[in-house]
């Protein structure tokens, strides 16, 4: 049986709106979203909602998961509180579990150096070189890209970093993944039949 749970790193200042798409529609999908914090303590979200992590990142294991899905946070550019959860990806893509990041968090990927051989994008290419990493040659002006088990996005792509999500996980695949993302994308009500059929 394959790992059906994915899991969603939550911390202080994370930006909630940039996985809505994503978990939403992986729960829907069959998987289990297991929110993954510092600690066990409540977080709060940029948004101000409240969040119970379900388990500490010390006791995450990629044997365990599905996906680690890393979002973006003040916390990123504002020191090294976050590192552990970049060092954690790292754990994972060396065991062959994919990493989908968003936002602030491709900062935390470029410092941890998991950019420099890996096609990847941000919000803009400036904010990754300031992270001193070695990668920018392998940026790409994209909403969202897949390099293998890496999934990186921008923070205005909530619905091309869901997409490519849905892609890597087989949750949706050519005309469904497609109409998905017309669907969410462009709003475009034709979408909605061939979700449904």
């Amino acid at each position: 049986m394959p790992r059906r749970t994915a899991h969603l790193a939550v911390y202080d200042t994370y930006a909630d709106w940039e996985t809505g798409h994503t978990t939403a529609h992986l729960s829907r999908a069959g998987f289990t979203v297991r929110t993954v914090g510092p600690t066990t303590d409540t977080v709060t979200t940029l948004g101000g909602l409240r969040v119970q992590p379900d388990l500490a990142l010390a006791e995450l294991r990629p044997e365990d998961s599905a996906l680690l899905i890393l979002t973006g946070a003040d916390l990123w550019d504002s020191g090294d509180e976050l590192a552990p959860f970049a060092r954690t990806a790292r754990d994972f893509l060396d065991a062959g579990v994919p990493v989908a990041a968003i936002c602030g968090a491709t900062a935390g990927l470029a410092r941890e150096g998991l950019l420099d051989d890996r096609a990847h994008t941000s919000a803009v290419s400036f904010y990754l070189a300031a992270t001193g990493y070695k990668g920018g040659e392998r940026y790409v002006d994209a909403d969202a890209v897949t390099d293998g088990d890496l999934i990186t996005a921008g923070p205005t792509e909530p619905v091309a970093f869901a997409r490519e999500v849905f892609a890597r996980l087989g949750v949706y695949e050519g005309e469904k993944l497609d109409a998905w993302y017309r669907l969410f994308r462009d709003s475009d009500a034709s979408a909605y039949e061939v979700l449904q059929g």
